[in-house]
């Protein structure tokens, strides 16, 4: 999809060739991922093509499962990447009407139990099969539920206009990373995503969950990797790099480095425990006040949270617009 207009075709013949592949090596099955949405619907080319792909493995003479998944939450989905980067960076949130279509969105840990299910079954011929959450709701609720559980303020204005072509120029503004393919897969949101067919309940035992437990999952996953990362793991802490090689974790960037100084662990540490607040940082204050008011204004916390009185820092703690 990143590579531009053509992907259809090619995606169409990356098909056909491991359909071809797939038979000629004698498989048992293939256990295909694509996307929901009503076939009988002028579909976007990304939907269309999904689903495209589907027809092609299901006809290559090898029993295909073709699973239909709506927007995927967890770190890495694009659906969700692209509503996190919406609702993390932009305190306004314009909403056109294509917000209040209904999707049916899925917990990646519950999609991966589906399909670690789908690869026992035995097929006596393919078949399509839709899955989705426990929550049909809108775009616009999903991006409140996102916003309520990260704590962020952010006002949603409704307007009468703006078409997803229009809409995905936001893209090249917020998910500079993603634009690209964000775009071709913001023309698909017009489209409801909501399971029609109720078969996955009587193949799968897995039952997913709702939005709100799969978002909440999401983000202690991403707490949990973070809390992990340990200052080896950046490309950068060998010094050798001067430019960021760290990690990625949701939507961090994790560049940690490591210095040698000749001095006890409680010493060194002190001045590090010591910083925030009133007591301000090692140096240049009034550029980490700026740091803080434009934190302020693209609809962070700025400095107004200090650091804790009378006490050591902890794991947790709020540090001006850090966290500990």
């Amino acid at each position: 999809m990143g590579s531009g207009s053509g992907f259809e075709r090619q995606e169409e013949e990356s098909a056909r060739r491991f359909a071809a592949a797939a038979r000629g090596a004698g498989l048992e099955g293939i256990v295909y991922l694509g996307g929901l949405g009503d076939e009988r619907e002028d579909l976007s080319p990304h939907l269309r093509s999904r689903q495209q792909v589907g027809r092609i493995l299901r006809g290559s003479g090898v029993p295909t499962l073709e699973l239909r998944a709506s927007i995927v939450i967890g770190s890495g989905s694009l659906s969700f990447e692209m509503i996190r980067a919406l609702t993390e960076k932009l305190p306004l949130l314009i909403m056109p009407r294509w917000v209040e279509v209904e999707a049916q969105p899925i917990g990646i840990e519950d999609l991966v139990a589906i399909l670690l299910e789908a690869v026992d079954l035995k097929l006596a011929e393919s078949r399509v099969v839709e899955n989705g959450g426990a929550d049909v709701l809108s775009y616009r609720a999903l991006m409140a539920e996102y916003t309520r559980q990260r704590g962020l303020r952010r006002w949603m204005i409704p307007v009468p206009v703006l078409t997803p072509g229009l809409s995905s120029l936001w893209l090249g503004l917020v998910t500079p990373l993603y634009a690209r393919v964000g775009r071709k897969l913001i023309d698909s949101i017009r489209h409801p995503t909501v399971v029609r067919d109720p078969a996955a309940a009587a193949l799968f035992h897995t039952r997913p969950r709702g939005a709100a437990e799969a978002i909440s999952d999401a983000l202690r996953d991403e707490e949990r990797a973070f809390a992990q990362t340990r200052w080896s793991d950046a490309v950068s802490s060998s010094g050798s790099v001067p430019s960021y090689g760290g990690l990625r974790v949701g939507t961090r960037l994790v560049d940690q480095r490591c210095r040698h100084v000749d001095t006890q662990p409680a010493a060194a540490f002190a001045p590090i425990a010591g910083l925030g607040g009133a007591a301000g940082w090692y140096s240049w204050n009034l550029l980490w006040r700026l740091r803080g008011w434009l934190d302020l204004l693209t609809g962070g916390v700025g400095m107004r949270r200090g650091r804790p009185i009378g006490r050591p820092l902890r794991a947790g703690d709020p540090l001006d617009f850090w966290r500990v």
